[in-house]
């Protein structure tokens, strides 16, 4: 298992990890099989979605604040966060990737995206081959 850390930079913000995914895998020696992403945090999550054009995971970003407000009246988690641990919910706390070669198998317009709900923080995600 193998601990990466990043910075986000906002409430809400998708930042690709594609590259720091596929970096690992050399240190964590897979060459082939599966690679699970996973963050270990209850207000962000990860997801697979396109990468080629960054206004894709911005229009994501914007509906999910959109879908879930941050503020309303009608929350009662006394954090005053519950919109970021619905949004988690939503993208979910880990993807699994087919490895062939060394090399992460997505398609040609995927990445792998590391989801912020409740920043600026420093945060972390885990990954583990087999």
């Amino acid at each position: 298992m193998k601990k990466l850390t990043l910075k986000t930079n906002a409430q809400t913000e998708c930042m690709e990890i594609t590259g720091a995914v596929q970096a690992a895998l050399a240190e964590l020696g897979v060459r082939d099989g599966a690679v699970t992403v996973f963050v270990p945090h209850t207000t962000a999550g990860v997801t697979i979605n396109e990468r080629a054009d960054p206004d894709v995971m911005r229009d994501v970003a914007h509906t999910l604040d959109r879908l879930v407000p941050w503020r309303d009246p009608a929350y009662r988690h006394a954090e005053g966060n519950s919109a970021a641990h619905v949004k988690a919910i939503l993208t979910g706390s880990s993807a699994r990737v087919l490895v062939a070669g060394g090399r992460l198998q997505l398609g040609t317009w995927q990445g792998i995206f590391f989801c912020e709900f409740a920043g600026p923080r420093a945060r972390e995600f885990w990954l583990s081959a087999g």
